[in-house]
């Protein structure tokens, strides 16, 4: 069976916030969020209880995202520290 590799698209509100961390974060989020293209589901992943979407932990990190089957991507739209990033 060939897999299908997913397009990432990371939302410019979630890429500010990757630009505002130190650069050793945002090497171990951009990586993890790399890794999404050919497992959007991967085993630390989580489906998010009341909302819409998945999130994946890195560190303190989450990396909040969506995935659509059909057009083959995963969209990234929120990501930040875990005591700020499920708040509203």
């Amino acid at each position: 069976m060939v897999s299908a590799r997913y397009r990432v698209v990371i939302e410019p509100q979630a890429e500010k916030a990757l630009s505002k961390l130190d650069p050793q974060t945002q090497t171990r989020l951009r990586l993890a969020i790399g890794l999404l293209a050919s497992n959007p589901f991967p085993p630390n992943s989580r489906k998010l209880v009341n909302r819409v979407g998945h999130r994946i932990r890195v560190g303190d990190y989450r990396v909040i995202y969506q995935v659509e089957g059909e057009m083959l991507l995963v969209y990234v739209f929120r990501l930040g520290h875990r005591r700020e990033v499920f708040r509203n």
